[in-house]
This record gives structure tokens, sequence and C-alpha cells, in this order.
């Protein structure tokens, strides 16, 4: 039966003001400019506080300064974050010597004063990590995809939502214990959507852990009871396992969502049958055949109710015997060389005499079985 298919939708960090430092004359200039590109988004002004914080680092004590140097990545990491078509003509090798350059500002025990500024410079490199992993994505690149997430995780760890598209590229990957894991995370979350948890019950069937796989589920329906393909899934899951007393009550909202699939038909109708509630079975069964004449099964299985009806005896034991042998007849027409179908019709045939009939049917299966 038909599943959702996941869309990566663009993700765009909050961007927010970080600017919180006492005013001085030294890095005056570097305020003043960046509060006006936020004011006014005109890149002018990064330039700008570019150059004023760069002059004010020209000798080694000026590099250990931490001050200096959150200023630097605070300009920095908004260039990168902002500019992302590079129009400034930057080096190429901003990026990477930004996050170098945070990474040794949180090596010193002063950094602890500035945690606001850090987690703001966090905030756009991750952004710059998720927008490299998404152009890996574009490309079907998922190696790096999965790394430049990983990345962008490591400044942002109470983004949820990166675990979707670390565990969308691990699943690309073929690394599906990750990628379980990862989506998994995601299913408590307040950004939790049907669709992860879906994802995440797919991949735990898909390495043979069903129980989990039904857990995932069953938790997904109770956050999300009007979700259509949850619904779906379960029941693919039931219907898998043969759990039939399971999938009962799941087939009539199964039935109302899915009015036009003779798959959905076909799954109601087996499971009825197996539970033995024959009219309902052969309802569901006449609704798939309507809906899809050409499919075997469930002509094939609606001959085999009819059969195991007549069986029951009077009074329609007759008229079951005849629509069993009309069914298989029209299975058997589908599929020809079938020797289910045929041995039922040779079963039927023996009991009512037919003997014309019986020929044939002896005659076609000594052909397929070369006896």
């Amino acid at each position: 039966m038909q599943g959702r298919k996941l869309i990566l939708s663009v993700l765009v960090l909050l961007f927010s003001t970080a600017f919180a430092f006492p005013q001085s004359e030294t890095f005056k200039p570097v305020v003043n400019n960046l509060a006006l590109y936020k004011q006014k988004k005109d890149l002018k002004f990064l330039t700008a506080a570019k150059k004023s914080v760069d002059s004010l680092v020209t000798t080694h004590a000026d590099s250990l300064d931490i001050k200096k140097s959150v200023y630097r990545a605070l300009v920095n990491s908004t260039i990168v974050y902002e500019d992302s078509l590079n129009t400034l003509k930057q080096p190429a090798t901003l990026f990477t010597q930004t996050v170098d350059l945070l990474d040794k500002i949180c090596k010193n025990k002063k950094a602890v004063s500035y945690q606001d500024q850090i987690d703001y410079i966090k905030r756009c490199l991750a952004n710059v990590y998720i927008r490299e992993g998404f152009h890996y994505m574009s490309t079907s690149d998922f190696v790096n995809s999965e790394q430049s997430f990983l990345k962008a995780q490591k400044y942002v760890p109470s983004f949820k939502q990166l675990n979707f598209y670390i565990a969308y590229s691990s699943n690309k990957l073929g690394k599906l214990q990750d990628a379980a894991r990862y989506y998994t995370n995601l299913i408590d979350a307040d950004t939790a959507k049907a669709s992860y948890i879906e994802a995440a019950a797919n991949i735990y069937q898909s390495i043979g852990d069903t129980a989990k796989a039904v857990d995932i589920i069953q938790k997904g329906r109770k956050r999300f009871p009007d979700d259509k393909l949850l619904l779906l899934n379960a029941a693919n899951i039931y219907n898998n396992q043969k759990a039939y007393g399971l999938l009962q009550p799941l087939l009539e909202p199964l039935l109302n969502n899915y009015p036009n699939s003779a798959d959905v038909a076909f799954v109601a109708a087996n499971c009825y049958d197996n539970l033995d509630q024959y009219k309902k079975a052969e309802t569901c069964y006449l609704r798939a055949i309507d809906m899809n004449s050409a499919a075997y099964e469930p002509v094939f299985n609606l001959g085999l109710l009819y059969y195991k009806e007549s069986l029951l005896g009077a009074p329609n034991k007759d008229a079951n015997t005849r629509l069993a042998a009309q069914m298989l007849e029209k299975a058997n027409e589908i599929l020809p060389n079938d020797t289910k179908a045929l041995k039922m019709l040779q079963l039927i045939y023996t009991e009512t005499q037919n003997k014309n009939q019986l020929i044939k049917v002896d005659n076609k299966l000594k052909q397929l079985t070369n006896q």
C-alpha cells in the first residue's frame, strides 16, 4: 500500500541580535555598523564593520585579546551567514577561519562572559553548515551532507529539526541504525511530524525490528490520530504480521480514508476472511474486484470464501458451490497457468460430477506439472 514521500524544506534558523557589548570608543564603529546592517540590510555596513574590527588586530597580543576575537568572530560569522553569494568577495577561507576562531574563543576561560555573543556566532555558523548540507544533498552527495548537518548540530544541539536532515542523509547512505536513532530523537520533540514517525517505523521494519516499528507507530497514532498515512502504516504492519485481531479495529477508518484503493479493500477483505466474518469479507472482496478486475488474489480468495461457505452445508450449499466455481474460473482466466485455482476447480468439479470440465482441468494440470 502507498506511503508518504518525505519532503525536505529549506531550514533557516532565527537570526537574533547579539550586540550587547558595553559601549566603548574602540569598538563603537564596529557596533554601529552592525546595528546599521541590522536596520537597513545593506551589505556595505558589514564591509565597514569588518574593516573596523580587522584594524583592531594588528599584533600577536591583539589576536590573544578575547574581546577583540569575539568581535571578529561576530562580524565574520554574520558575513558568512548573510552574504551567501559572497557579494563582498571575501576569501574562501573566511568560513573555516571563523570556525577555528570560535573554537579558540570557546577554550578561553573568559568566554563565559560572552555567552550570548558566542551563541549568536554558533547559530550563524550552524546556518552556513545547514546551507552547505542542502547543497550537497541536492547533488546526492549524502556523505558530505551528513557531515555538514552533524557539524551544524555541534553548534545548535537543541535544534531537534537537524535530526531529520541527519537521519535522511544516513538513510540514503544505508546507515539504517544511525538513521533510526536520529528519527527516534525527533519523535518526542515539539517539532515532530507524522512523516518522521513513519520514516522511523519504516527503517526499523527494514532492519527487522518490527516490535520497535509497531511501538513507534502506536505512539505516532496517539499524537496524530487523524493522520491517515500512519493509519495505513499500522495496517500494513499488522497485515504483514497476520495480526488480524489488531488489524480489525483499523479497517473501518482505513476504508473510509481510502475509499478508492483496491489494495486497502483487499487487505480488509483478507482480514475479515481470516476472522471468519464472511459477509464483510465478501463485500470487501467484491469492492476490490470492482476497482481492479484484473487482480488475481481478490478473485481467487473470493472463490475460496464461497467454497468454505459451501462446506457449512444447507441451505446455500449449492449456490455457494456455483459461486465458488465461477470465481475460480475467473481467477483461472486471469492467470491460466496458476495451479492453485486449477486444483480448487478440480476439487469442485469432482464434487459436482462435472465430468467435461474435470477432464479439461485434469489435462491442464498434467501439462503444467509434467505428470
